[in-house]
């Protein structure tokens, strides 16, 4: 059913971005060139970003009560990045869809090349597509649970209906925010629930197109980097296929060429997403905290096992990024060791002399960025881990004296 639905989803056009373009096709980040449609896509992200304003005017509501406030600040941070997503995206619009294009190119034209870079092509492909569809379910069973609970709670909690009906206990909220009704009333607490299930499933369907596509683009820049070694270590021919000086000439300024756009590319991919991330990785260390002391308070066993999944799923979004810069990193080191792999020493000393342009170039680290001050790498999420781990046990603390 799923590899049904994939297939589907693929475009000839673009074989390896296809099931993502129409993800941010879908929901609104790349925007239709109709008028009506565009219009259409800004009313709807319009309504998410009001209701995402609603959730910050709620705790002032909810204050009082620290079960609540927590869980009001961990999801209203969440839609904040959302809506910085969105936005983002949409003013960097231009540049975004300069970086999906020049992926697709230099995707397409490495195609169908040579078995080696096939294999690399055909792996990188695959894995976009697990990685895809493995975001996709992870992000909707979350909101499936979060719209789920409060129907869970009135139908298995005989003592929150008994509760209900005697006015002891306000209605449970989808999420928590503010609304113009009365929410303890029938009517008003079905339609507050409407309202809070649409955000929720737009907001996820923001948060897994952009997500996807960012990581998806990130395995490209491994997976051409990788075929840059390949192709520089080829430089010189074979030992039973010797080039010419002319043949040489042309593969150096093709390598050379190709890691130059890449880098261009690479590091404009990173401006537009190195302030998302800054967000990103403050947003995650105060969820995680908030999260995890949660767990320790929660007593209903719905409550906590919904806790459990969204601490899951807050630790995976931030991961999934970590650990893909982190493999670019990696290959960027060990690319300039290519044209060392080459047949280098049965040329004349003009020719070695020439490669060392090519190694300087591959030379350049490449690591993205969150903010001016940190790097995306596994040891920064390691970091973010322990510092969630210490704030929570600073408010455990807190809380029993």
């Amino acid at each position: 059913m799923l590899g049904y639905i994939f297939k589907k989803l693929e475009d000839p056009r673009f074989p390896l971005l296809g099931p993502n373009i129409r993800a941010l096709k879908f929901w609104g980040l790349i925007l239709p060139k109709q008028t009506s449609m565009k219009l259409l896509y800004i009313f709807l992200h319009l309504t998410v970003i009001i209701f995402t304003a609603t959730e910050y005017a709620e705790i002032w509501f909810v204050k009082d009560d620290m079960n609540l406030l927590l869980t009001n600040i961990k999801i209203t941070l969440l839609a904040t990045v959302s809506v910085s997503k969105v936005t983002s995206f949409l003013i960097f619009q231009e540049k975004w869809n300069n970086i999906i294009d020049y992926v697709n190119r230099a995707d397409k034209i490495q195609r169908n090349r040579d078995v080696l870079k096939n294999y690399i092509i055909e792996r990188y492909t695959k894995y976009s597509r697990r990685i895809t569809l493995s975001y996709f379910l992870l992000m909707y069973t979350t909101v499936v649970f979060v719209i789920s609970q409060p129907i869970y709670k009135y139908v298995f909690s005989e003592t929150y209906r008994e509760n209900i009906r005697n006015g002891t206990e306000n209605y449970a909220q989808v999420v928590s925010s503010w609304v113009p009704i009365d929410k303890n009333t029938v009517k008003g607490h079905i339609i507050a629930c409407f309202y809070q299930s649409y955000a929720a499933i737009y907001g996820g369907g923001w948060i897994t197109s952009f997500d996807t596509n960012a990581i998806v683009i990130m395995v490209f820049f491994k997976g051409e980097l990788e075929m840059l070694r390949i192709d520089s270590s080829n430089i010189f021919g074979s030992a039973d296929l010797v080039l010419s000086h002319e043949d040489f000439q042309l593969r150096l300024k093709n390598c050379y060429r190709r890691h130059v756009e890449l880098i261009k590319f690479i590091r404009l991919f990173d401006s537009c997403l190195s302030p998302i991330m800054f967000l990103y990785v403050i947003v995650c260390s105060i969820m995680l905290c908030a999260t995890a002391y949660q767990i320790t308070i929660e007593t209903s066993t719905m409550q906590r096992f919904i806790t459990v999944e969204y601490l899951i799923f807050g630790v995976a979004q931030l991961f999934m990024y970590c650990w893909h810069s982190n493999d670019v990193l990696y290959v960027s080191r060990d690319s300039s060791r290519g044209p060392y792999e080459s047949i280098w020493w049965t040329r004349n000393v003009s020719e070695q002399k020439d490669i060392n342009i090519l190694v300087d170039q591959f030379n350049r680290i490449i690591v993205f960025s969150a903010g001016p001050f940190t790097n995306i790498t596994v040891a920064t999420f390691i970091s973010i881990l322990k510092g969630a781990y210490s704030y929570y046990t600073l408010l455990s603390q807190s809380q029993q004296d």
